[in-house]
């Protein structure tokens, strides 16, 4: 089976463009899950239900999430009856909402997705490593395959995650600094691994803002209001095939459109 992970998806913008492509590599890589980071899908920042359900109806499946989970308060309330929207695992318990999904295909093979946050640089949360190692001894009986999406800022740790979970998970895909890299790569024990999936959102842009007010705001180092950038966008993620047998994944290429 062949799946989707597409990078976090920024505003507007962002959400039209998964309008645009999602429909075609549909059909070009007959894909049975799309997985998509959705913590920007609002505004650049946060994800409203509004948003959420404009990324399902276009054929989204999962979505994961990162930092910006609670920027929009409606989230709060959201998350718990919508299963499928899915915020970091290793947040501290009693938070609204889960850190994994089991999505069933339509052949009815299972696939775990899990989200994490990284601890480098980012808010201080549990260990996800050890928060990964307590998830898969409880969903490996319950899925086929499971993913992971890492939503951290160092590249470090994302490549620590990578190599701790090799053999043990289908995929661990970075998200959070969209900026693509090109390490793409099946780690020992059959684990697709890329550092960060990208941006899927606006192209003359600095990580989806207007690059004026980011620049000015470079310069001035005063508070300012940051905007979803114009202009055309880009559209990045990675497919990965996994073995229906094994679980494993045997390959994975990165997205990279633009329109």
């Amino acid at each position: 089976m062949r799946l989707l992970m597409i990078g976090d998806v920024i505003g507007r913008p962002g959400r039209k463009t998964v309008q645009l492509n999602l429909g075609e590599l549909k059909r070009e890589y007959g894909l049975s899950l799309v997985i998509a980071n959705g913590e920007n899908a609002s505004g650049g920042t946060g994800i409203t239900g509004d948003a959420a359900g404009e990324l399902f109806s276009y054929g989204v499946d999962v979505i994961t999430s990162g930092n910006h989970i609670w920027d929009k308060k409606e989230a709060f309330k959201y998350i718990v009856n919508e299963k499928r929207l899915i915020r970091p695992a290793n947040y501290p318990p009693g938070l609204p909402g889960h850190g994994s999904y089991i999505f069933e295909t339509k052949d009815n093979y299972r696939v775990a997705v899990i989200s994490l946050s990284g601890r480098a640089f980012m808010p201080a949360l549990d260990c996800p490593f050890r928060t990964a190692d307590d998830l898969i001894k409880n969903l490996k009986d319950q899925a086929d395959a499971i993913v992971v999406d890492f939503h951290a800022e160092a590249t470090s740790e994302k490549i620590a995650l990578g190599w701790y979970l090799a053999g043990r998970v289908a995929a661990v895909c970075g998200t959070h600094t969209h900026v693509q890299t090109a390490d793409e790569r099946i780690l020992p024990g059959g684990t697709a691994y890329i550092t960060d999936l990208g941006m899927t959102g606006p192209y003359n842009s600095v990580i989806g803002s207007n690059k004026d007010v980011v620049i000015k705001r470079f310069l001035t180092q005063l508070p300012m209001r940051m905007e979803v950038a114009p202009g055309i966008c880009q559209f990045n993620g990675a497919i990965i095939e996994i073995d229906e047998t094994s679980g494993e994944a045997v390959s994975i290429d990165r997205i990279q459109n633009y329109e």
